[in-house]
């Protein structure tokens, strides 16, 4: 009948209290929606998210680097790192160098947080929420520290001319320290090195001399070269012309001596034609046969005259050319020695300036292979001992710290120890009714359990055939009762006794004496001011 009643009451509500419900349902869940996003945190690509407060894994911050997370009201909070690079100027001045000159290097560094999960945790603790300025200056500080110690390593001529090894020494040794604060090194730009001694501008001023030197030895054996090529140059001129020469005097003769054969040849064949003419006429006209005769005799003559005055020609030609020839060879020769000794001057000149160049090249070879490495090694061997000095030294000085420490806690805690031992001994002689006697007793009988275990301890490794049991004896089954436990202890002290005299200790005076009795396997105990005995026969087993 209720259940009908409820049903009829159910479904006769109005559907405005329905939808009030919807309503407030709604509202709730926009609410938490909108609660939701507004604790659900973005991170931008160029910002860091830190997230702090209780972040679970016994961390103190979460980092993170793109995407989002939900930040818990109340026991998290969050906060963001910049990843702007940030340019830190070092003007750094006076810094040691490994050969004690003091240089200026001033430099630019660029820095910035590093997204990698270890350095964005140190960031987050050593840089959240601190200026702009504070992270410059602690980067600087930094910075500073480790380029006069890569400084330091090097000498002036290692930092001047080998600039690939001084940024990578300055790229490991910076970035190595400014990672432990959560930085990255994004570039360094060193400006210009200069030093306060001008040892710089000698090096250059040097290296400058070397290559003039070497520019005029290259001139001097280009002149050499030059004087040899012009003195072969005149050789061949002058060897030539006397070729040329005697070429000349050689066609001469030829020409004179074809004219010679060609007069020959037409004198003979003029003296055949008279020969044979003479005979044609020697018949006709005997008269003129003299005539002819003379004629003959007489064109001989001016044949041999003519002959003998082309070949006295010819001769003196011969001799003049053969003179001309002679001094032709005699100015090639002097010409010849005279290019020789210049040649021989120049060379000499030219060996003298490669072996000086070369000599003053050995020596800064030698300077820079000897000389430079052996004070390197000493420079960094010193640097090395003082580095190992100052390490023994904290390592020492702080297990001495320690080693104190620990002995001050230890005597701490002695003290302690006996304080209360004094006071638990102050309190129990006091419980004992200031009973001098009573207190050892009692401390006697705590201590008991160890006695035996020490006793247990010395025989446990002995080959015993026989084991005694001590027991008083009492009860129906041979057993103590509770009731009885004061006797059965009492009964129990000549055991105890026998075990003190076996451990060579003397029990106090309030536990009673040992009583011998002849013809008793047994011992009586006397317990201090006490008449009645109260020890039992021991059974033997």
């Amino acid at each position: 009948m209720e259940l009908l009643v409820m049903g009829q009451l159910t479904l006769g509500m109005e559907p405005q209290w329905w939808l009030g419900l919807i309503g407030a349902g709604l509202l709730v869940g926009l609410f938490i929606l909108a609660f939701v996003s507004m604790r659900y945190k973005r991170c931008p690509s160029n910002r860091v998210l830190v997230v702090f407060g209780r972040v679970g894994g016994g961390r103190a911050s979460k980092c993170i680097h793109g995407g989002g997370t939900f930040v818990v009201p109340l026991i998290q909070d969050y906060a963001y790192l910049s990843l702007e690079p940030l340019a830190i100027e070092i003007p750094l001045e006076g810094a040691l160098s490994q050969n004690n000159i003091r240089v200026n290097v001033p430099a630019t560094f660029t820095v910035g947080v590093s997204t990698d999960p270890v350095l964005m945790n140190n960031a987050a603790e050593r840089l959240l929420n601190l200026p702009i300025g504070a992270v410059r200056e602690q980067a600087q500080d930094i910075i500073l520290g480790q380029l006069r110690l890569v400084i330091a390593t090097l000498t002036i001529e290692e930092i001047n001319k080998d600039r690939e090894k001084f940024m990578n020494l300055i790229n490991e040794n910076v970035a190595q320290e400014i990672n432990k604060i959560g930085l990255d090194l994004i570039n360094v730009n060193i400006r210009d090195i200069t030093d306060e001694s001008g040892y710089i501008q000698a090096i250059g001023k040097r290296a400058a001399a070397e290559a003039i030197n070497r520019a005029k030895v290259e001139v001097a054996q280009q002149e050499k070269e030059g004087a040899v090529g012009e003195a072969i140059a005149v050789r061949e001129r002058t060897v030539q012309v006397a070729n040329e020469a005697a070429t000349a005097a050689q066609g001469q003769k030829n020409a004179e001596q074809a004219r010679r054969v060609a007069v020959s040849a037409m004198e003979a064949q003029a003296i055949t034609g008279e020969v044979q003419a003479k005979r044609d006429m020697e018949i006709a006209a005997a008269q003129r046969e003299a005539e002819a005769v003379a004629a003959k005799k007489k064109a001989e003559q001016e044949q041999r005259v003519r002959v003998a005055d082309a070949e006295a020609t010819a001769k003196t030609g011969e001799n003049t050319a053969s003179a001309t020839v002679a001094e032709s060879n005699a100015k090639l020769a002097e010409v010849q020695a005279e290019a020789r000794r210049r040649a021989d001057v120049a060379a000499a000149k030219a060996l003298e300036a490669i072996a000086i160049a070369q000599r003053e090249q050995e020596l800064a070879r030698l300077a820079k292979e000897n000389l430079a490495p052996q004070e390197i090694e000493k420079k960094r061997i010193e640097i090395a001992a003082e580095a190992e000095a100052e390490k023994v030294r904290r390592e020492a000085k702080g297990q001495a710290d320690a080693t104190l420490m620990k002995y001050q806690a230890e005597a701490t805690g002695v003290q302690k120890v006996m304080e209360a031992k004094a006071e638990g001994y102050r309190k129990l002689i006091e419980a004992c009714g200031m009973d001098p006697a009573v207190g050892p007793t009692l401390l006697l009988i705590e201590q008991l359990p160890k006695l035996v275990d020490a006793q247990v301890r010395a025989i446990q490794n002995l080959k015993i055939d026989k084991i005694v049991v001590w027991d008083q004896g009492k009860g129906a089954d041979g057993r103590n009762a509770t009731s009885d436990f004061l006797s059965g202890m009492i009964g129990s002290l000549p055991r105890l006794h026998e075990l003190a005299q076996q451990a060579g200790i003397e029990l106090p005076a309030a536990l009673g004496k040992v009583a011998s009795r002849q013809g008793d396997t047994g011992a009586t105990v006397t317990p201090g001011k006490s008449d009645k005995p109260s020890g039992e026969a021991a059974a033997r087993k």
